[in-house]
């Protein structure tokens, strides 16, 4: 008798069948040993069901990896954590410290002037003898996929300043967009990004450079990855500039309690949970 594969509902409403190996990866990827992701896929399979939603096996995945990495409880999942930043300024700060981190000597939010208008751009980035503008595109609903708007945007942002470029308007010279975001990207933007020459990075794409690669490459985790931050805490740390983990585990106590208010003894409570998340990442 053929046994078919039980079938999970995404957040999108799609269905497609339980993938063992992917949830192998994401749990070996928080942490987990081979041989406990294995033995944790093997328990979660044992509560399945067809129809099952991705949220509530991902709820399964974290009760479980507690037991063997007890230094999850103090965080939450990477896209909600992204998603908590907000838009301006918390993500827009993020992408641009993360870019910093991988090597871009980065200038943020600039005005360029192009041969028909001034543009706003989110930062120019430099690297290798490249130079990049950068559109930071930021989703609160971390399942919405970035649209081919953002992609075409792009595209017409780097051709009117190249071509001011060439009238001499402006003396920055661009060698190709960039657009970075927290969620996937459309097939269709992704091809029209592909074909215009635009790098993207987002959500599981590209292959080895998306974004979550490239914050854990760096242990660059978003300041709301921590667990136990109020909502009020989280977004005067953004503001004052703290954007990353590592920033928050090195800030002084005294200087984290007059930006956040919080208690000594809670300011405290955290930094240890935050050093333990980057000590075992």
């Amino acid at each position: 008798m053929i046994t078919l594969p039980v079938l999970v509902t995404k957040y999108d409403g799609t269905q497609q069948p339980f993938d063992r190996n992917k949830v192998i990866q994401t749990l070996i990827r928080m942490g987990a040993t081979t041989e406990a992701a294995e033995s944790i896929v093997t328990k979660i399979e044992s509560n399945l069901y067809d129809g099952i939603e991705t949220k509530k096996i991902l709820q399964m995945v974290f009760k479980h990896i507690r037991k063997h990495k007890p230094v999850t409880k103090h965080k939450i999942d990477l896209r909600k954590a992204l998603s908590m930043l907000g838009s301006q300024p918390g993500f827009e700060r993020f992408v641009q410290v993360l870019l910093r981190e991988h090597g871009y000597d980065v200038s943020p939010n600039q005005i360029v002037r192009g041969r028909c208008v001034e543009h706003e751009v989110d930062a120019i980035a430099r690297k290798d003898g490249k130079t990049a503008i950068v559109e930071v595109k930021h989703h609160y609903r971390y399942h919405t996929r970035t649209n081919l708007d953002v992609s075409r945007i792009s595209r017409a942002v780097f051709e009117d300043v190249t071509e001011g470029y060439a009238d001499k308007v402006n003396d920055l010279k661009i060698d190709y967009p960039m657009i970075v975001c927290n969620t996937k990207l459309t097939d269709h933007a992704k091809r029209y990004a592909d074909c215009r020459g635009i790098r993207h990075i987002g959500w599981s794409a590209p292959k080895n450079g998306d974004l979550q690669s490239l914050i854990e490459q760096k242990k660059a985790y978003p300041v709301t990855f921590l667990n136990g931050l109020n909502a009020a805490s989280r977004e005067k740390l953004v503001l004052a500039g703290i954007v990353l983990l590592k920033q928050f585990a090195q800030t002084k106590t005294n200087r984290l309690r007059k930006i956040t208010g919080l208690s000594f003894q809670k300011l405290d409570s955290l930094l240890v949970a935050a050093r333990a998340i980057l000590s075992e990442m």
